[in-house]
């Protein structure tokens, strides 16, 4: 079992399988073998014993190199080698990832492994029939007849739990009817089901928890639910953190829910020995200068030469407004027969469903336009290029993005778009990061500012036929500014260093939108086109009649001088801003009355009566300051 070529672990793991039974370690060795699965890799190699002799992990290893088989295999073994079930209500293990898309790859990777475990595969299908039952869906029931196994034998049922899909009751439902001892979630539905006190999960039971894509959960704000999770949850566990970047974020974590864990980082083999890159020897990353307004051009040429034709190709964007309207765009650069799929993080569940299926299912060479919601964990076979149009604004991010192609040993291509100038030192800062990229020179990609400008022109007639298609043009351009504004390389990525001429030009705008950003801008000088506005129109006929009502209620209605007050000064007559001030004063005497009685309400009585004694004194004070006021000589003796 020695590792793959390309890959060395940071433990030798040659004794993995003897920590297993005989059979069962053939078991798993057929079924991978038969789900086509490349051969036992390093971290998987490393993390089944660790597992095993009870100790805690943090896997940091490259993208694609077998991270969701290495806490599936020990996890599946741990309850296959219990000696009774798991019982009714209770869990054995969960595994939590911080996307939807990246929960069902790894329940789907769970199902396909127990379908080689005849109690395991027996009591999925009974779950799934029970299911489709209730759901009056008879197409989909199997009427093969279910293999009967003796109810003692210990047997693997997942559950996927997704935030959005359902509702909390329904999978608290469904786990109440089947028992699932598995559960594969996105946290805060996790911990929906673990508050609920028909959901047990005590340390006689609980074997194994897994966080994938450990810091990415803390990066989206997952920290309070994650220690929430952790406090339901007994101490004296398993805890595994995997990873393709351990962050500090992690470290953090590391400490709250693990108990003395074994690091192990899995290291990219080249010619000249070991190397600490942190990205697959399969995959080329390159990196393309090109100014905002030739990217396009760029884009179709890449599209065109890449050699062998790219089965799968994935495009980021920075933002999901960058997304809704690119995805009219780019059919016009795109070949003809390529598919285009829109993905982000704003699409409903069953839309983000649809469309990631359809991008892996298509039959024709497809093209996945999304955001960094797709960038981690996912295996899609037959990614074969990566393009960034947009470099991330999270620095780790960008190995998870080049990570979706070039994975198992499959070849693959990531190419970054840079625009000339200070971004450039992008190369310099990754190198740095221990992620070396390098210029692209195979396919040569040959870009003009004639062509530019001809494409330019083509999208901004594309853009006047709907109304509706420069706004998303606006709001994403707006977004895009924004976005570009917080990247985390804030010395490279710098607002007063970009070219608006030459934006807009790229964008396919039709004027410029107003920001701050742009305030110094003369927008005079952009090449835009003459567009009579009130003409445009929606191709949406409600959106139109909307539009024209309201340019006629605003043609008919009379001319006035417009107030100071309406226009959002502060200036009011003086008998309003008394008013305004003695409802403000109202207010403020209510919101002190009522902060006042929520104290009053938790303070024992020893601290009551504290606060009547500093009232007195307070009091006290008062009364003597008036009298001063007033012209008494009694002077103020102080407190009793």
């Amino acid at each position: 079992m020695a590792p793959d070529r390309g890959l060395v672990a940071s433990k030798s793991s040659t004794r993995a399988w003897d920590a297993l039974t005989p059979s069962l370690s053939e078991w798993i060795l057929d079924a991978t073998a038969s789900m086509n699965f490349p051969k036992m890799t390093p971290v998987q190699a490393s993390t089944i014993p660790l597992f095993v002799a009870h100790k805690d992990v943090v896997v940091e290893a490259v993208t694609g190199s077998g991270k969701t088989l290495a806490f599936l295999i020990p996890l599946v073994e741990r309850i296959l080698r219990l000696e009774e079930c798991t019982k009714k209500h209770h869990i054995a293990a969960i595994v939590v990832s911080p996307t939807r898309e990246l929960a069902t790859q790894i329940y789907n990777v769970l199902v396909s492994l127990l379908s080689f475990h005849g109690p395991s595969a027996a009591a999925i299908r009974t779950s799934k029939k029970s299911s489709l039952a209730e759901s009056d869906d008879e197409d989909e029931l199997d009427n093969e007849p279910l293999q009967v196994f003796p109810a003692e034998t210990p047997r693997v049922l997942p559950q996927l739990l997704l935030g959005g899909s359902n509702a909390a009751a329904q999978d608290l439902s469904k786990f109440l009817k089947a028992s699932p001892n598995v559960l594969i979630s996105t946290p805060g539905r996790l911990l929906e089901i673990l508050s609920s006190p028909y959901v047990h999960a005590p340390q006689s039971s609980f074997e194994v928890l897994v966080l994938d894509e450990a810091d990415r959960l803390l990066d989206l704000g997952f920290k309070d639910d994650l220690t929430k999770i952790l406090s339901l949850l007994p101490k004296q566990r398993r805890t595994g953190l995997f990873s393709a970047s351990v962050s500090e974020a992690v470290d953090q974590i590391i400490r709250v829910g693990l108990r003395n864990p074994v690091r192990i980082a899995v290291k990219v083999k080249g010619l000249n020995g070991v190397q600490d890159k942190k990205t697959p020897a399969s995959l080329k990353m390159t990196y393309l200068v090109t100014p905002a307004s030739q990217k396009l051009v760029a884009l179709k040429e890449l599209l065109h030469k890449v050699e062998p034709r790219p089965l799968r190709t994935i495009i980021y964007l920075s933002t999901c407004a960058a997304v809704d309207y690119f995805q009219h765009v780019l059919p016009s650069v795109l070949p003809s027969d390529m598919v285009l799929v829109p993905l982000h993080g704003k699409h409903p569940s069953n839309v983000r469903e649809r469309n990631f299926t359809k991008f892996v299912n298509a039959a024709s060479p497809a093209v996945l336009l999304t955001t960094d919601v797709a960038a981690r964990g996912l295996d899609v076979p037959s990614v074969d290029l990566v393009v960034q149009i947009d470099p991330p604004s999270d620095p780790k991010v960008f190995i998870h993005r080049c990570g979706r192609a070039g994975r198992a040993g499959r070849k693959g291509l990531s190419v970054v778009f840079l625009q000339p100038g200070r971004e450039e030192d992008y190369v310099s800062f990754l190198e740095v990061r221990k992620t070396p990229i390098e210029k692209l020179v195979e396919p040569k990609v040959e870009i003009n500012e004639i062509s530019a400008l001809d494409l330019a022109r083509q999208l901004q007639i594309l853009v006047l036929e709907d109304r509706a298609l420069h706004d998303k043009a606006q709001k994403a351009f707006v977004s895009w500014v924004r976005s570009y504004s917080k990247h985390q390389a804030s010395s490279i990525f710098r607002i007063t260093d970009l070219d608006w001429r030459d934006l807009a030009e790229g964008w396919a705008l039709l004027r410029l939108p107003k920001m701050p950003e742009a305030k110094n801008f003369d927008i005079k000088t952009l090449h835009l086109p003459n567009v009579d506005w009130d003409q445009f129109s929606y191709k949406d006929k409600s959106r139109e009649k909307q539009r024209k009502e309201g340019l006629l209620n605003k043609g008919n209605s009379p001319k006035r001088k417009v107030s100071v007050d309406e226009k959002g000064s502060s200036t009011i007559a003086w008998s309003g801003k008394l008013e305004q001030k003695a409802t403000r004063e109202v207010k403020r005497i209510k919101r002190e009355a009522k902060r006042g009685f929520a104290r009053s309400t938790k303070m024992t009585e020893e601290e009551k009566a504290h606060e009547a004694e500093t009232q007195q004194m307070v009091a006290k004070v008062r009364e003597q300051q008036l009298s001063l006021a007033k012209g008494d000589n009694d002077s103020f003796e102080g407190f009793d």
